[in-house]
């Protein structure tokens, strides 16, 4: 089998620079909730395609027009996620951003890309690491950020029946009125308790600090506290769902969240029911 630690360390070497280079931008401070996720560190088995919708709702949200984009408040997000294996360190995601909204209807949202590396299994590091980024466009009734760009470093670790991880993500600006602030810093972490083979509950935390040299007052910070359930059923399916707070004047106050996803395999082995 040929190595491949060469080929993983130019293309990792090639994302540090562009990490490097987000630090000398401008960027954005912008936080949807239309993939309300924390990542794991393993990538999508090669052959393989994950299917996923995440379904949002916000019952208590922005409820006023600024800056021209639409309140927040009764909107049902969904969100289409494709996500393929490339080897057994990298995939390729897409996303289809979608809100429905009474006096709005259903309505396209945008549209992502998010490549994403990790460290081979056959190194045998004791934590799982990856890193993913992600560029893509929404629509400026819905974000008046259009363009934007992720680098989102993924750190985890199973302990027992204890999951945790850790996604410290940075953000840029391309185009929109954040273009001129400094880094965006948005970190989130998970933390889960297998209480069945089924059954794991836990806690996902989401927030959005501005600038990660200097950080906006907490009235202005987004950050959200979910309590969490996963059902493992089967290693072709993803089945997660939670109910979210949001503490702070910026965030929304309550959102519902789904996910629901099924991997297929397109290769010679059949799939695990």
């Amino acid at each position: 089998m040929p190595d491949l630690r060469l080929p993983l360390a130019r293309l990792s070497l090639s994302l540090c620079i562009a990490c490097l280079a987000l630090l000398c931008a401008p960027t954005a401070h912008a936080q949807g909730n239309y993939e309300i996720q924390v990542y794991g560190a393993e990538t999508v088995a090669p052959k393989n395609l994950m299917v996923e919708l995440h379904s949002n709702f916000t019952p208590d949200g922005q409820k006023n027009t600024i800056d021209g984009v639409i309140p927040t408040n009764h909107q049902e997000h969904e969100t289409l996620e494709l996500t393929e294996g490339i080897n057994d360190w990298s995939e390729v995601g897409f996303y289809v951003f979608t809100s429905w909204q009474d006096g709005h209807g259903v309505q396209w949202v945008g549209d992502h890309i998010r490549p994403r590396v990790r460290v081979p299994p056959s190194w045998h590091w004791p934590i799982g690491v990856s890193l993913s980024t992600e560029i893509g466009y929404q629509r400026a009734v819905y974000d008046p950020d259009t363009w934007t760009w992720e680098i989102r470093p993924i750190v985890d670790k199973t302990m027992g029946r204890w999951y945790l991880a850790f996604n410290p993500a940075l953000e840029r600006t391309f185009h929109g009125p954040d273009v001129n602030q400094g880094i965006g810093f948005s970190p989130a972490f998970k933390v889960s308790y297998d209480f069945t083979p089924v059954i794991s509950a836990g806690f996902e935390y989401y927030a959005d600090y501005c600038s990660i040299t200097n950080p906006c007052p907490l009235h202005d910070q987004q950050q959200q506290l979910f309590a969490v359930t996963d059902l493992n059923v089967s290693p072709n399916w993803e089945i997660n769902f939670g109910v979210g707070i949001g503490p702070t004047a910026s965030t929304d106050h309550l959102i519902v969240k789904g996910i629901l996803g099924r991997r297929f395999n397109w290769g010679h082995h059949p799939d695990v029911q």
